[in-house]
């Protein structure tokens, strides 16, 4: 494996990460929204990951001929992927409010699912995911400028 390997292994949590973290922001945004374009409350989403095992593009320069610890090292090497977006199933929030436009027969209005809690979570652990992420690309680029400065 080499160095333009592990970047693009960090570059698919990046962008995993930068999609959680679009989606946590869209649910809070949404959290008080009782009426959507498709009619009712906002339903808040989760960003399914999957793993992938990884695939080197080529064997170019910087990886080994084949050597059994690089053999073992790539059957574990694996990446983050989205597998998907899907609706949260918890039911919507009834709150009693008559006065309120969306308001049903029973004076009760459907707020969305959105578990403000949860979702600032995800927030703080996908900012985090993405700075460790972030933290290995600048190690990679440290390294190869320093393979550059042995090589003059």
């Amino acid at each position: 494996m080499n160095l333009l390997d592990s970047i693009t292994i960090s570059a698919t949590g990046l962008s995993a990460e930068r999609i959680r973290l679009n989606i946590a922001s869209m649910n809070l945004a949404n959290a008080n929204v009782t009426r959507t374009v498709d009619g009712g409350p906002y339903r808040a989403k989760s960003v399914i990951f999957a793993s992938e095992r990884y695939k080197p593009q080529s064997d170019g320069p910087g990886n080994s001929q084949g050597g059994d610890f690089d053999q073992q090292l790539e059957k574990a090497v694996e990446t983050v992927k989205v597998a998907g977006i899907v609706d949260d199933p918890d039911p919507f929030i009834k709150v009693y409010d008559p006065g309120h436009p969306d308001a049903d027969a029973d004076g009760m209005v459907s707020y969305p699912n959105v578990n403000t809690m949860e979702q600032m979570v995800d927030v703080m652990n996908a900012s985090r995911a993405y700075e460790a992420n972030a933290t290995v690309l600048e190690t990679a680029k440290s390294m190869a400028m320093k393979a550059i400065d042995i090589a003059r």
